[in-house]
Formats: C-alpha cells, structure tokens, sequence
C-alpha cells in the first residue's frame, strides 16, 4: 500500500549520504488496481437508483468539482448553457457525499425554483427528503406534493405501507404480527430477530464458502422476497448470491430506517408540530424564493433552522441584501457560522434586480447585485461556454457578449436543428412594421407604449404559424412593455379566441418577465418608433434575443433601431437578411425536409394588410374543409337523404355557429373577405379595400 504525503508536509527522514537516496529509488513499488463494482442496491426496480442521463462539459465538471468543496463558488452561466443540470448535479453530489448535511436552494422566482426542484426529483434523491415553501408549489408539475404539509402526509402514508411490509416480514418468519404495530415495536423486531439473523446467516456463510447451493438454502428471508419478478438466487456461484443476498438486507436496512425517520411523526400529533419537525429535522434539500426567506427569517430562527450549504440560482437578478438574508436564517453556533459552502450562479449579463426608485437606481446603485459586484471586484468565477438551447445561427445573435460562448455538438448535429422553419424562408429576422393608419408608437399614460401594427402584425404571424399546424404550446409572444403586452392580448382575444383550431398562444409576456424561460418560437414586438427607450441597455437586448430556441421573429422600425450604437453587433446580423417578412407559401404543414439554410421560394410579404390576406385565404381553407367534413359525416348517417334535405335541416337551426372567416378583422370591426388567394395580395391594401366594397355589397 502505499502512502502519500500532503504537499504542505516535508518528510522529516533525511540522508547525509548518497547511497541511501540510491537504495530509496531501488524499491519497487507495487499498485494494485481494481474495479469498482457497485452493491447490489435491491431485488425490487424501485431499489434501483436513478441514473442521471445528461453528459457534463468540461467546464460543467470544472464547476461541480469546485462547488462540493468547502468555500465560496461563482458560475456565471450565459444562456442555455445548463445552469440549472449543474446546479441540480452539486446539489445530487452533496447529498451522497455528505449524507448529514443539509442545502438550503434559494432563487429570485417561483418559475426558477420550480425548474430547479423539478430536476432534483428525477436524481437519486428520496423524496422524504425534499421540501419546497413558499406559493410556488402547486404549480410543479408533478402529482406529489412537496409542500410542508404535503409532505408530512406522506410520511404517514409512507408509514402505513411500511408496518404492513413489517407484518408481512413476521409472517414470513413465522412469528405475531403485532410487530408491525408502531414504528417503536418494529424498531425491537428489527434488533431482535432480523439482524440477529443477519448476523447468524453470515456466521454460518463464512463457514461454507464452498457450497454454490449454500446461500439460497440457508438464507433467512427467502419467502419474503419470493414476490420479486424472478428468482433471487441462481446457485451457480457463492459469490454472486452472497452479493444478491447483501442486496436483499441492504432493502430490509432502508426499510426500517424508513420507520426509524416516521417514528417522530408517530410520537407527534400536532400537524404544526410535524411540520416544523419535517422543515428543521427531516428534509435535507429545502427550496424557497428570496421573498419567502425575508418574509420568514423570524420563525426560521425562533424553530432553529439549520443548513451548511447554500445555493443560490438567479443571484445576478437578487438585490444584494436580499442575497445576505439567507445566510442569516440560522443562529450562530459557539460564536462560528455553520455554513460550509456557498454557490452563487447568474448571469451579470441579462437583467439586474428591478429597483423602481430612480434615485436608490442610478445615485446608490442599488440595482447591483451582490453576484455582480464580486465579478467587477475580480473574484474569481468559472463561466460555463457552451449552449445547448439555440441553433448556431440564433445564438450569434447574443454569443458577442461573453468571452468563448461555442455551441454543444447537440445542437449542430440534431435533426430539430438541422431542418428549416416551415412555412419560413429564414430562421431568425427582422422584420420592419411602417406606420399602421399613420401611427407608430402611442403612449395613452405615462410609459404605457402601445405599437397596433406591431401587434396586428405579430398576431397575424401566429396565426399563420397555427394554420400550418404550429403548436401553441411551442409559441410565446414577447414585447419590452407592459402596454404593448395588453393590446397584444386584446388582439388575440378578438382574432384567435373565438377559434378553436387557432386558440392563444403559450405565453404572452414582457422580455424582463421572460428571463430564465425558454420557447421553440419567438415573435418579438419592440414597440417603439420614435426614441428607443430602455432597450438600449444591452443586458435586456441578450435576455431578448436568448429565448428562442429554433426561430426568433423581431417585429419593429428598422430606421430607428439600426442607428442605436449599443445594439449594432446584433442588428448588423439582422440587418444581412430582407426587412420584409419572408414566407415559404408551398409548405402546408409543420414537416419540411428543407435544410435550414435552404431558404426556397421566397415571398416578400408587403406589410400588415397582405399578411392578414394571407391568414384570411388560409381560414377560409380550413372552413370549407370544416364544412366538406360535416357535410360528409351528415351523408354518412343520413344516407337516405337528398342533399336537398340536408340542406334544409342545417337551415332550419343545425348550422355552424362558430364565426364567420369574414369576421377576422384587422380594426374595429370591418370585414374582410376570406377567399382572395395569396397571389392576389400583392397589391395589399388595395385589394383589401376592394374586399371590403364586396362584402358591403353582399
């Protein structure tokens, strides 16, 4: 074996001679080097441990590596390039590694906490040991309530399932049931007649190592296990069932220590008192925003909360003394902290925390998160530089503003990434929306900027995208204001609403409400046409660029925005492509072989009013195939009938009400015919107009 020295640590055996140093080099030394094979964890699957599938980068391991050491660890992690896997990763390793200590999870929002804790439950962690506080929780997304009292019936269901495993273990070895009565009685049963057992059976098995057939004879538990899917024991090799055997207790050992964590919960009768035992004594991974952590830091410290590590996502957003108050919710033990390790993970780059107050912003500062003054003070960090979210070409847009952002071999080899948009001849543009009945921007209070051909536009475009067959779930809507933000909603309720096959998008947000979220599309409104406004700040510019993940669409006044010096690396890529948009119309559904940079024929689409055209002609297709269905359905159980009668019957009350095609107006309710085809919309707003004539005409 051989022994190595720390490196601070100088051997104190010198030698005054040569001679001894040559005999020194002359011993070999010997290294033996073995394999590791893992301990049967269990005969049962739901012994098996979860296997974690995501493959680490370089950097990722760098990182996890230095955030299971003792001390402080900063990541600034650009977007998408897992943030929240290594996070989650730390969190699995500490667990394991450090099985009596316990992590306290803190971030700036529900929705980031969520992701976070939603991760943590596919590792091997036991959900015993997992507690979430705050409102957030019932929007998991899963069936299990992670909630303090959530939790704490669990654990009583839990205790139930487990006494009954309990009897049925007596019965198997002959003795009362009672035993399974209370954890207290199934503790004495464990001592007295399971791991004496235990113990006997090894005594007897170092005995009879030559024996193949000795373990499945002898051992002592054999009929409890006799309900696993196939045979424990093969016979074949001592070995091999001697580790079977081993995986056979070690679930017999989990169960009861199951018991032995329920025992508290059996003795306790108040829920109250539960679950402040659950919250400061059970769980070892507990999650909670910020806000909860400030509203609650009193009754942590009056229940004796206790944590040793923290980790902080989202701390770049987190006001710097929000970020001092979760390392205060415990009291100091003998005069020393026990916090171990603290790991800050952000991204100085998007969004800082949101101060109001434009004097404590700009003349205090305040707005400076703590994550980010260690950065300009030179702490040392590590920075993740590779994303795994967004084509090449749309993380170009954003990749400018950090040192060696590259992309994952994921996303420039996998199909989704490969393949075009379809029904779009590029896959990120700029497309620019001229004044829309003489107007542009408007403002109807103070800082409550609206854009109408912004938004008429941006919902013809979804639109579009739904009668391709688009899904909704897969569409968000993003502007840089809130008023733009209701006038897009009020158009969607007026437009898409009505129509089932159509509906409203996944989301329709602000960019700043947007950040840490993700979508495969993103239509993008930057409202402004006179001054551009609080877009200027770069960091809302990466946040707005950074959330799709296969096609950004900007929808704004080309002459204003290409002039603004802070955005030109962005826009001088958007700026390469045509400023009108670009539609692929022989491509009817969402499937396309066309390669990404195939753009294929190209439609220039004049402005608002020909896009509506466009929307209208495909609506009016998919009602006439509404109404060739129905009529085919109503032959098919009327097969007696004329067509006549048919037609009579749907006159007499039986007809569709769903609204008309006619009725997808651009403004205030002027109608629009639905059946011009998109080569007859060339000209725009003068076939719009003749439309209009027509309609008022029938």
């Amino acid at each position: 074996m051989v022994h190595a020295l720390p490196g601070n640590v100088i051997s104190t055996q010198t030698s005054n001679d040569g001679s001894s140093m040559q005999d020194d080099h002359s011993d070999k030394v010997e290294l033996v080097v073995e394999a590791y094979v893992p301990p049967d964890p269990g005969p049962y699957p739901q012994d098996q441990p979860k296997q974690n599938s995501v493959r680490f980068t370089p950097t990722q391991v760098g990182v996890i590596l230095s955030g299971v050491q003792p001390g402080l660890t900063m990541v600034v992690g650009p977007p998408g390039t897992g943030k929240t896997d290594t996070a989650v990763q730390i969190l699995n390793v500490l667990y394991h590694n450090c099985p009596s200590q316990r992590t306290l999870i803190i971030t700036h929002s529900n929705q980031a906490l969520n992701d976070l804790f939603e991760k943590i439950m596919e590792r091997d962690v036991p959900a015993r040991y997992l507690l979430r506080l705050g409102q957030g929780e019932q929007e998991l997304a899963t069936e299990l309530d992670f909630s303090r009292q959530g939790r704490v019936n669990a654990m009583l269901v839990r205790r139930l399932e487990l006494l009954s495993e309990v009897e049925r273990l007596a019965r198997s070895l002959q003795l009362p049931e009672d035993v399974g009565y209370t954890c207290e009685t199934a503790s004495y049963f464990w001592l007295l007649h399971v791991y004496s057992r235990w113990e006997l059976f090894l005594a007897a098995c170092a005995q009879n190592q030559d024996k193949p057939t000795f373990i499945q004879d002898r051992f002592p538990f054999k009929e409890f296990f006799s309900n696993t899917a196939k045979p424990i024991f093969a016979a074949e090799s001592f070995e091999k069932d001697m580790r079977t055997a081993k995986g056979c207790f070690r679930h017999l050992q989990t169960m009861f220590q199951e018991l032995e964590e329920c025992r508290a919960f059996e003795l306790l009768k108040s829920t109250v008192d539960r679950s402040n035992y659950l919250m400061t004594k059970q769980a070892k991974i507990v999650a909670m925003t910020c806000t909860h952590a400030a509203l609650k830091r009193k009754d942590f410290l009056h229940l004796g909360f206790k944590y040793d590590n923290l980790l902080m996502e989202e701390s770049a957003q987190i006001l710097e003394i929000e970020t001092f108050i979760p390392m205060l919710l415990q009291r100091q033990e003998d005069d020393r902290a026990r916090l171990k390790r603290c790991i800050l993970i952000g991204d100085h780059h998007q969004l800082p925390p949101v101060v109001k107050n434009m004097a404590f912003q700009k003349y205090s500062h305040m707005d400076q998160s703590l994550f980010t003054r260690f950065v300009r003070l030179g702490i040392p960090y590590i920075e993740l530089n590779a994303q795994g979210r967004a084509r090449p070409s749309l993380a170009r847009l954003y990749n400018w503003r950090y040192k060696d952002l590259g992309d994952l071999s994921y996303v420039k080899e996998n199909e989704i990434f490969q393949r075009a948009n379809s029904g779009f001849s590029y896959d990120y543009q700029l497309v620019d929306v001229p004044d829309f009945h003489g107007r542009g921007e408007s403002a109807p209070s103070p800082w409550f900027y609206q854009n109408e051909g912004e938004a008429e536009y941006i919902v013809s475009v979804y639109m579009y995208m739904r009668l391709l067959g688009y899904p909704a779930s897969k569409i968000s809507i993003l502007t840089t204001y809130n008023g733009q933000k209701l006038l897009i909603r009020d158009v969607i309720n007026r437009r898409c609403v009505p129509y089932d096959f159509i509906g409203p998008p996944h989301k329709v947000a602000t960019v700043d409400k947007f950040q840490g979220q993700q979508n495969d599309f993103i239509l993008l409104s930057l409202v402004r046409s006179r001054f551009v406004g609080h877009l200027r700040d770069v960091r809302r510019l990466v946040v707005a660029m950074s959330r799709a993940r296969l096609g950004l669409y900007v929808f704004c006044r080309r002459s204003l925005f290409e002039q603004c010096y802070e955005l030109q690396p962005t826009f001088q890529l958007l700026l390469q492509r045509p400023d009108h948009l670009s539609l692929n119309l022989n491509e009817f559904t969402t499937f396309t072989d066309r390669h990404v940079e195939d753009t294929g024929p190209v439609q220039l689409v004049s402005g608002i009013e020909e896009m509506a055209n466009i929307v209208n002609y495909k609506m009016h297709q998919v009602y006439q195939a509404r109404v060739t269905s129905y009529q085919s359905d109503q032959y098919s159980a009327y097969p007696g009938q004329s067509a006549m009668e048919i037609d009579a019957s749907e006159e007499n009350g039986t007809e569709n009400t769903e609204p008309s095609v006619g009725e997808m107006d651009l403004d205030n309710g002027t109608e629009k015919d639905a059946s011009l085809p998109p080569d007859a919309t060339s000209n725009g707003s003068a076939h719009l107009d003749a439309s209009v004539e027509e309609n008022r005409d029938v």
